[in-house]
């Protein structure tokens, strides 16, 4: 009988400058089985990325140096295979800015405050809609 090798963990970037709250993030998506990256900037995201593959990122709007809009276009612009995969987390997600940008841009936005069984539903979901294209396999 043949056994095939253990699946790698899904890796997942979380970018948001409050620590805290990255923490809280970090620690629940490692107890689910997942490989966790954390960055507090837009650019330390970015060079993450660069030197690392993300299965799926949490994204704040409110980045210190960069709006996590501005971020996410160069994500996607540079690593297209990320559209879709990327939730927009914000407590702003009825402002006119971001309602527009979100009519024109293909993410899901998790509004804050969230509960975590909500991260974990969304990254569920995008994980197996990954794993199930063949995305993810090595």
């Amino acid at each position: 009988m043949m056994i095939s090798p253990p699946r790698k963990p899904a890796t997942i970037l979380i970018v948001d400058d409050e620590a805290g709250l990255r923490r809280v993030l970090e620690r629940f998506l490692e107890r689910g089985g997942y490989r966790v990256l954390s960055a507090g900037t837009a650019e330390a995201a970015y060079e993450l990325l660069t030197a690392d593959d993300a299965d799926a990122l949490l994204l704040d709007i409110q980045l210190p140096t960069m709006s996590g809009l501005a971020l996410y276009l160069a994500i996607i612009h540079r690593w297209p295979r990320l559209e879709g995969r990327i939730a927009i987390m914000t407590g702003d997600a009825e402002a006119e800015e971001v309602r527009t940008w979100l009519e024109h841009h293909r993410c899901f936005v998790l509004r804050k405050p969230f509960n975590l069984q909500q991260v974990a539903d969304w990254v569920a979901q995008v994980i197996q809609s990954n794993r199930s294209s063949g995305a993810m396999d090595a």
